[in-house]
C-alpha cells in the first residue's frame, strides 16, 4: 500500500509540473448553475471567478469582477462579514467547512447555500491564496428508504420551531438512534438537524422581516429564540447582517 501511494504521488506531482493552466476547474464550474466559484489573492481580490458568482452579482462579464474585493462588490453588511471571513482563511486561523449562509440575490430573493472556504499555500506552505464554493442546497432525496422518517422529522421542525426542540424527540418519532438520525438527516437534506432548525426558524424570521409593524423582539420570540441577543448573533452568523440590518435592505428595495 506504502508503495502504491508513494507512486500515486509522483505520478500527481509530474501532471502537475505538466499542467498548462492552473485554473483548469474554471471551466467546470461555469457548466455548474447551482454552485458558485472563486479564487481570491492575499488580498481578498477576485481572481478567478464562474458565471453562477458573476450572474448572482447582478453582472454580465467576468471582467467586472476581477481585481475587485466583496467589498467593491457586496452592499456594506454583507461585504463586512464576507472580508471577516476571508481574514480568517487567510491568517491561517481557521477553513469554513459546511457554513450554512443564507444570500441574498440581485432581485433580493434568499438562497439557501452551504460555504466552503479553503486556503491556497505555496510549495514552503506559505498562505498565498484562498479558494471556495458556495452550493445551493439541494432538493431531498425522496428515494431514500428513510426518507419518510426523516421527513417526518424536518414536519415536525416546522411544526414546533417556535418551541424548544430537543434531539431526543427527534430519536423517539424518527425510531433512529442519534447517529444514524444525523446521518441520514446530511445524506438526504445535506444538513445536519440543527442546521435545519436554524434553516427553519430564519426562513420564517425573513419572512416576518418584511413586515415593519412586527418587532425584532416579537420576531426572536416567534422563531423559538429566547430573547433578541440570542436571535440576532444566529441571524448574524448565517446572513452578514443582523435582522434590523436584512429588514433595512428588504425595505430599501
Amino acid at each position: 500500500m506504502e508503495k502504491s501511494d508513494q507512486s500515486g504521488d509522483l505520478q500527481r506531482q509530474e501532471l502537475a509540473a505538466q499542467v498548462g493552466d492552473t485554473f483548469f476547474s474554471e471551466a467546470l464550474f461555469d457548466a455548474m448553475t447551482d454552485i458558485v466559484f472563486f479564487v481570491k489573492d492575499s488580498e481578498g481580490r477576485y481572481v478567478v471567478v464562474n458565471q453562477t458568482l458573476v450572474r448572482r452579482c447582478g453582472l454580465r462579464e467576468k471582467s467586472a469582477l476581477l481585481g475587485r474585493t466583496a467589498s467593491d462588490v457586496f452592499p456594506s453588511r454583507l461585504a463586512a462579514n464576507y472580508a471577516a471571513q476571508d481574514a480568517l482563511v487567510l491568517s491561517g486561523s481557521r477553513e469554513l467547512r459546511d457554513q450554512l449562509e443564507l444570500h441574498l440575490y440581485p432581485n433580493r430573493s434568499p438562497g439557501w447555500c452551504l460555504t466552503q472556504k479553503i486556503p491556497l499555500r505555496d510549495h514552503r506552505q506559505k498562505i498565498i491564496g484562498m479558494t471556495g464554493i458556495s452550493r445551493d442546497l439541494a432538493s431531498p432525496d425522496q428515494q431514500d428508504p428513510v426518507y419518510e422518517k426523516i421527513a417526518a422529522a424536518v414536519a415536525h421542525l416546522h411544526q414546533y420551531h417556535a418551541q424548544q426542540i430537543k434531539m431526543a424527540d427527534l430519536v423517539t418519532l424518527t425510531g433512529l438512534s442519534l447517529a444514524q438520525l444525523e446521518r441520514n438527516f446530511h445524506k438526504i437534506f445535506s444538513l445536519t438537524p440543527r442546521q435545519m432548525m436554524v434553516k427553519i426558524r430564519l426562513d420564517a424570521a425573513s419572512t416576518m422581516l418584511s413586515q415593519p409593524d412586527l418587532s425584532i423582539t416579537d420576531i426572536a420570540l416567534a422563531c423559538g429564540y429566547q430573547d433578541h441577543s440570542a436571535f440576532s448573533r444566529v441571524f448574524k452568523a448565517t446572513v452578514g447582517m443582523t435582522p434590523r440590518e436584512y429588514r433595512e435592505v428588504l425595505i430599501d428595495h
